[in-house]
């Protein structure tokens, strides 16, 4: 007959095993379940966009330049000025124009003098030819002369308005109302007008409408259309998101870098007048839309479970739900998708599901058997 003493021995040991066993199983399920990462499926919007650069500009930028040359004489604009239509933005020096325009008004004095003394040879020529004085020759000489002083007088005359009006131009005037957005004259400065004419002052004419030219490859130009809703972002405000329309895909095709190009203009409201000309914005074109829908992590759609894992490998699209710290796949149907997520359009899937992206036993380093700094983790055989 065994003593209580042995009895209470052997029973100790069996809860010692028991509970060993039980922690073990425990352990052994935790581990399993935390040896794959998972994302949840989540619910939300999805935007499929094509991405490209561009350069935001003034719908209307007006470039003010002068048809006369000349030194320019005051400056009555600066940068960032906001000017309105026909103000005075600069004035060249008149002197030349003045002295220019007094000879022409002296020549057009002159020329109507000699039209007056055509004109009474005309008349007494007349008078003498019906009197038989003179010959018919003398008074078509006179009715020459008169003709050729008359057209004396209208030469003279345009040359007065021609010097008038470059007497006008020499004050430059803004054509529209609008901010300068730039000034390429200085005071004392000489503009030539002889072959082209310079550009004194760049004019936006509105700056709460802007624009964004920017450049759409091939592969991608077909996704895009008029109407369509542009994302854009800038440096100078870092984490904003602005709103845009495309409002013309044009067919003047270009060649950067051996891919063809197409110009994309972009209509943007500036309300607040925040977003300035020349800025660099980053365009993402919604292409299409999803809303309220099953969202799948691209990363759990590319992962495949290990060589000799329980999970099968099916022929078709699937993700892998973590289900009792096993990987089981479920098929799926996919639709639009972005650069992190995928619209669900098939599968037994619910939001709040754990997908697994990654098998974190892969990365983990194979356990040395013993101790010491370099040895792996104790373990203990059960027989």
């Amino acid at each position: 007959m065994m003593s209580r003493s042995k009895l209470l021995l052997l029973l100790l040991v069996l809860a010692l095993v028991a509970g060993g066993f039980a922690l073990w199983n425990k352990n052994r399920h935790s581990t399993d379940a935390s040896a794959y990462r998972t994302v949840p499926v989540a619910r939300g919007d999805i935007l499929q966009t094509v991405s490209a650069n561009g350069t935001l500009n003034p719908v209307v930028l007006v470039n003010v330049g002068t048809q006369v040359s000349g030194t320019v004489q005051t400056l009555h604009a600066d940068f960032n000025d906001r000017v309105k239509a026909d103000q005075v933005l600069a004035e060249l020096d008149p002197s030349l124009f003045r002295a220019q325009l007094d000879q022409s008004r002296a020549n057009l004095a002159n020329a109507r003098a000699s039209l007056q003394l055509a004109e009474a040879n005309e008349r007494r020529a007349r008078a003498l030819f019906g009197q038989d004085y003179i010959a018919r020759a003398e008074l078509d000489q006179a009715i020459q002369a008169l003709g050729a002083a008359k057209a004396q007088v209208a030469a003279a005359t345009a040359q007065v308005h021609r010097d008038e009006t470059n007497l006008r131009y020499s004050v430059i005037v803004s054509p529209v109302s609008g901010v300068v957005v730039s000034r390429n004259v200085d005071v004392g400065q000489t503009v030539a007008a002889s072959f082209q004419t310079p550009t004194l002052f760049s004019i936006a004419q509105d700056l709460k409408r802007m624009q964004i030219y920017t450049t759409v490859a091939e592969a991608d130009v077909g996704k895009a259309k008029v109407g369509q809703t542009v994302h854009f972002a800038v440096d100078a405000f870092p984490g904003q998101d602005f709103v845009g329309t495309v409002r013309q895909i044009r067919l003047n095709s270009q060649v950067l870098q051996n891919v063809v190009t197409y110009n994309v203009v972009i209509d943007v409201d500036n309300p607040e007048e925040i977003l300035l000309p020349g800025m660099t914005a980053f365009v993402s074109i919604v292409i299409d839309e999803r809303k309220n829908v099953l969202k799948l992590p691209l990363a759990a759609l590319r992962y495949e479970p290990a060589e000799g894992a329980k999970a099968p490998k099916p022929k078709e699209k699937a993700v892998y739900r973590l289900e009792d710290g096993q990987a089981v796949a479920v098929p799926v149907r996919t639709g639009i998708a972005d650069g992190k997520f995928a619209e669900l359009v098939e599968g037994d899937l619910k939001e709040g599901d754990a997908l697994v992206t990654e098998d974190q036993q892969k990365h983990r380093a194979e356990p040395t058997q013993g101790g010491g700094p370099g040895g792996g983790s104790f373990r203990v055989r059960m027989f």
